[in-house]
This record gives structure tokens, C-alpha cells and sequence, in this order.
């Protein structure tokens, strides 16, 4: 009789709850770990255990880790800003990884599948892939947070001798959500005609679900202290982003946003940036945002997933429109 038991941090979560169905899916038993235990309805009619934990808190994660066998560490605090990033985003993150790491120890998990991202990758060379290194620009602490965090779980992985496989999403869409992620809030934006400009930044749109069934297959088949990126091969462009959408929605009457010269997004993300100071919000455009990203092509080598975890992601454009449906049709705040 299989006795092992599975735990998903971060379960009320996008990535999270989406994993948790599918691991239920196929008759493993799970347990689902959130900071709130209140916070029942992502669960509800779903046949798995509902446990408390925080990552900043080592002896709630203790106690939520005994008896587990294979750990899928999702929680992590995917901002771009924050009042006190350090705080907030960096210390969450890399210390929170540190906390987990030492609980599954002393709990003696055999195998913890970590959730990356591809903010860890060196994007000097594209189309980015594993082998090219992490990312030095040092310029956003979420990118800090998930660059340090990453580097932290392999060498704690080794430390503590348990069996740990990374995975490096990107965008994520799609549905299953009960709260905004950061990506289905940009696809939310999309559809109430909220991008009036073209930043010229791009994304790179995966579905969730893709990403949950790499994580189960990265559990299974991938290889210890490997990283893997789950994202598509291309990216999209705001605007044909936007021309997608306008094209299932015609009614909605949105246009594609413009493209505007870079020292004018400078002038627009300094007078955010500033107004932000006073209403303590996040800017929707920041300096060093266009620094990072402006006229980066966010293409990725994903043959090593391909190969390993026989990853085969839905179609970024298809995803999109899946995510534009859901959002448009299904979801409720």
C-alpha cells in the first residue's frame, strides 16, 4: 500500500490550488498548506487536508511537514514592489526558503519539487535557457529574491541530502483562481482596455495547468538539482496581446496601445514613481523596469523540460485566449 503523502505549500495560491486538483486527480493524498486556515473556500469539495503554515514561522511548517513524503514548496511572494521590498519580498523569499528547507529536514521529506522562476535566468544570451547562469541584474529585489532563493534551495538541497528538482515558470494564466495573480491581473487589465500604452516589454504567457502537470512530472521524473524552465519557447507583445483579446471580444472596442519613445516612458514611469511616494500604491511603470525589460524578447530553450519531463506547454496565443475567457466569463473577486 502507497503511504506517501503530499504537501503543497502556498495552496490557495494560482500555481498552488491548480496543483492540488491534480495531484487529487490521480488518487495521491494531500495535504494543502496555507497561512490563513480560515481561508476554506479554494477547497471546497476538494478531498484534502487543510494545514497552517507560514514560511517566516519554522515551527508551523514543522508541524504541517511530519509525516510527509514529497513536498511541493509553491509559496513564495510574487510582487514587483512593495513599501519595504527588503522586507516584504526579499526576506520573505530567500529566508522562507532557508525555513523550509530546515523543516523538511527534521521532518525527513524524501523529495521537495521547489518553484523557481525564470527571473532566475541570465537573459544575456537568448533564448534564455538553464546552463546560462543566473541573472545579474540586481536592479529589482523580487528578481533578487528569486535569484539568492534559487541558488539557496540547491545548496541546501545538497546540505540536508534531500532529492530536490527546481522549476522556473513564467507567466502564468489561466483558471482556477481565487485571488489575482500577477499575470491574470495584466490579462484582467487587458480586458478592460486598462494598457494605453506599449511599454514595450513582453511576456511570456503559460497555463498554470501546464505548470502544475510540470511540477507533478518534475516530482516523478525529474533530475536532483536540476533546474527546468515551464514557460513556452516565444514570447508575445503587449500589443499582440491586446489584438488577441480585442479579436474574441470585439465588442469590447479596445485598442491597441501605442507605441511611445523611451525617454517619454522615463518621463511617465518618474512622475509614477513619485506619486507613489504619496499614495504609497504600486506605479504601474517604474525606471528601472524599462532598465530590465524594455525590448527584451523573453524566448526561452525548454528542450531540457521537453526531454525530462516530457513538458508540453499549451500554445502561449492559446493560452491566452483560454485566460481571457476564463476571466471574461468565470471569474469572480
Amino acid at each position: 500500500m502507497n503511504t506517501e503523502i503530499s504537501l503543497v505549500t502556498g495552496a490557495n495560491g494560482h500555481l498552488g490550488n491548480n496543483l492540488v486538483r491534480l495531484l487529487l486527480s490521480k488518487n495521491i493524498k494531500t495535504k494543502a498548506s496555507v497561512r490563513d486556515i480560515n481561508n476554506t473556500i479554494p477547497f471546497k469539495g476538494l478531498d484534502c487536508e487543510l494545514t497552517q503554515a507560514d514560511l517566516m514561522d519554522k515551527k508551523s511548517l514543522i508541524n504541517a511537514f511530519k509525516g510527509i513524503t514529497n513536498l511541493y514548496a509553491v509559496g513564495a511572494n510574487f510582487k514587483m514592489w512593495a513599501r519595504n521590498p527588503k522586507e516584504e519580498i526579499y526576506n520573505n523569499n530567500v529566508i522562507g526558503t532557508k525555513n523550509l528547507f530546515e523543516a523538511a529536514h527534521i521532518c525527513g521529506v524524501k523529495n521537495i519539487v521547489y518553484v523557481s522562476s525564470v527571473a532566475a535566468l541570465d537573459f544575456t544570451k537568448l533564448p534564455a535557457k538553464e546552463s546560462n547562469g543566473y541573472n545579474k541584474d540586481r536592479r529589482n529585489w523580487y528578481y533578487n529574491s528569486k535569484n539568492d532563493s534559487d541558488k539557496l534551495a540547491i545548496e541546501l538541497s545538497a546540505k540536508y541530502n534531500i532529492r530536490t528538482v527546481l522549476i522556473l515558470p513564467s507567466a502564468m494564466i489561466g483558471s482556477e483562481a481565487y485571488k489575482l495573480s500577477y499575470s491574470n491581473t495584466l490579462v484582467l487589465q487587458i480586458l478592460k482596455g486598462e494598457i494605453p500604452v506599449d511599454t514595450n516589454i513582453t511576456l511570456n504567457w503559460i497555463d498554470v495547468k501546464d505548470v502544475a502537470l510540470g511540477a507533478y512530472n518534475a516530482m516523478t521524473k525529474g533530475k536532483n538539482r536540476e533546474r527546468y524552465i515551464l514557460a513556452n519557447k516565444q514570447h508575445t507583445s503587449i500589443q499582440d496581446s491586446v489584438k488577441i483579446a480585442a479579436k474574441l471580444y470585439p465588442k469590447l472596442k479596445l485598442k491597441t496601445p501605442k507605441k511611445i519613445p523611451k525617454p517619454l516612458l522615463y518621463c511617465i514611469a518618474f512622475i509614477m514613481e513619485f506619486t507613489s511616494k504619496i499614495t504609497k500604491k504600486e506605479p504601474l511603470l517604474q525606471k528601472h523596469y524599462l532598465d530590465m525589460f524594455y525590448g527584451l524578447k523573453q524566448d526561452y530553450d525548454i528542450s531540457k523540460s521537453i526531454k525530462d519531463l516530457d513538458f508540453n506547454p499549451t500554445d502561449s496565443k492559446v493560452a491566452l485566449i483560454k485566460a481571457l475567457k476564463y476571466l471574461k466569463n468565470d471569474w469572480k473577486a
